[in-house]
Order: C-alpha cells, then structure tokens, then sequence
C-alpha cells in the first residue's frame, strides 16, 4: 500500500512539474512574440510624411525584358514600382548603377547573382551616393535575388547611415514576397524603423500596371501618405 501511495505522488510531482514547465515556456514564447511585433510595428516613430522621402532601388530591364519576350519593357519591374512611390510621395528617386553591368540574360545573370551572394561581394556603384541626411523616410528596393537583396544594393546599405529614419522595403520577384529584406535592414540600421514593406509579382508589373499601381497605393495610404 505504502508502494502504491509512494508511486502515485511520484506521479502527481512529475504532472505538476510538467504543467509548470509548459506554462513557463508558453509565457516565454508569448513575450518574445509580443516583443517581435513591437519591433516590426507598421507605425513609424514620426509619420512617414512628416518630412522629405527618397526612394532608392536598383532594377534590371534586360531581366525584365528576357522573362516577358512578348512584351519588352522599356524599363525594368523594380524601376516601374519605385516610379509609383515616388508619385505618390512626392519623393526623389536615386538608382543604384552598377559599375560594371550584370549580364542580359536572365540565367547568366541568377549565376553571377549566387556567386556573389556566395563570396558577399560588395560591387562598384557607378553613380555618386546621395546625401541621405535630409531624408526623414526611405526606400528600398530591388528584385529578390536568392531571397537576398542584390549584393549592389548591400554596397549601398554598408555606405549610408540610415540610422535615426523609416525605412521602408519594398521588391518584385516571381514568388519570393520580400525575401529578408526586413531583417537586412534591422540589422543593419538598428536604431531605424523598419516599416511595412510591400511586394510584387514581375509577372503583374508588366500585365497589370494598373492593378499594381494601386495596391501600391493602398500600401502608401496605411504608411501615412
């Protein structure tokens, strides 16, 4: 009887203890989601249109131009879409020339992509860098290259302080959403907001201009502007 007595509350310590443990892990896991979406807040620290926006992307037309051969784009996808912020904001727009050009086609171009992604090349931009300092709100764009930005646009980041502003990410790709854009930007600017980004298709860029441009401005209203 004693045997018995002795397993059963053996039993109901180990219960409890795992009940305890369950809950303590659950109150972690609620708090370090809490904290993550505080941090990814869509609302800026000062609104978005409260000062001056500069709108930065790089774009590629031939790579545009090589997956919609029935329909040429005389400028790329990214380019288009930062065109339609820069309207809406009131903007000015910087693009990121690389010093020496990626190659036409599109598969040649994902191979030099990976490589220096890979190597975590930092390429020559050709065109002088903008003074950032009277810019209150900045975006950021680019196509996703291997769920990354393009490794050109990392020159950039590493040649700018963006610290202190909204930071706001926006891409085109073919099904990669934003890629890690958010998480490139965090850690690299630590004391900005990062702000909703927004995505889209290449395919719809080029077939639905008109669609695109205004879920672009629906995504710009909630920013503030």
């Amino acid at each position: 009887m004693k045997v018995r007595i002795t397993i059963f509350g053996v039993v109901i310590i180990a219960l409890v203890a795992a009940i305890f443990t369950f809950n303590s892990r659950n109150q972690r896991n609620q708090s370090t989601t809490t904290t993550s979406t505080q941090n990814r807040s869509s609302k800026p620290v000062k609104s978005a249109n409260s000062g001056k926006t500069l709108v930065v992307y790089f774009s590629r037309r031939e790579a545009a131009s090589s997956i919609y051969k029935d329909k040429p784009l005389p400028i790329g996808n990214t380019k288009r879409i930062a065109g339609m912020i820069a309207k809406k904001t009131g903007g000015t727009e910087y693009e990121i020339i690389p010093a020496k050009s990626y190659p036409r086609d599109f598969k040649t171009t994902s191979e030099v992509a990976q490589r220096e992604l890979d190597e975590n090349a930092r390429p020559k931009i050709k065109n002088p860098l903008p003074d950032v300092s009277g810019y209150n709100t900045v975006f950021v764009g680019a196509p996703v290259w291997w769920g990354d930005y393009p490794m050109v646009v990392h020159t950039f980041l590493d040649a700018v302080d963006l610290n202190g502003k909204n930071i706001v990410p926006f891409a085109t790709s073919e099904g990669s959403g934003l890629g890690n854009f958010d998480s490139v930007l965090s850690s690299q600017y630590p004391n900005a907001k990062v702000l909703e980004g927004h995505f889209e298709r290449g395919k719809d860029v080029a077939d639905r201009r008109s669609s695109v441009e205004s879920n672009v401005n629906r995504w710009l209203n909630g920013l503030g502007y």
